[in-house]
């Protein structure tokens, strides 16, 4: 079964508290979830229209993982506290097997 992954790209951080409040309560929620955070905030090298900021990437077992850990509760509360102190382009997206 292919795995799942979130693909999150950060194009502005506005405001460093609600980020803060998001890392608090995104990290448990995706652990509960079954994702595994490979990269956070590590080196970027961005090619062609690409963005070199802070970008994550984290694996699940499969893409219903992935979204179903997304529309969880926990997760939610989760954006709920990042709100609009970011702007990022996020994505969950299917592996191949």
């Amino acid at each position: 079964m292919p795995k799942g992954y979130w693909v999150s790209a950060y194009r502005t951080m506005s405001d460093s508290e609600k980020l803060a409040a998001y890392n608090k309560l995104a990290g448990p929620a995706v652990k509960a979830g079954g994702g595994r955070i490979l990269t956070r905030g590590s080196r970027v090298m961005a090619h062609d229209a690409g963005i070199a900021e802070r970008t994550v990437l984290i694996e699940f077992d499969s893409f219903e993982q992935a979204v179903a850990a997304h529309e969880s509760a926990a997760y939610q509360e989760a954006l709920v506290a990042l709100s609009d102190g970011v702007e990022r382009d996020f994505r969950i997206v299917e592996g191949i097997d």
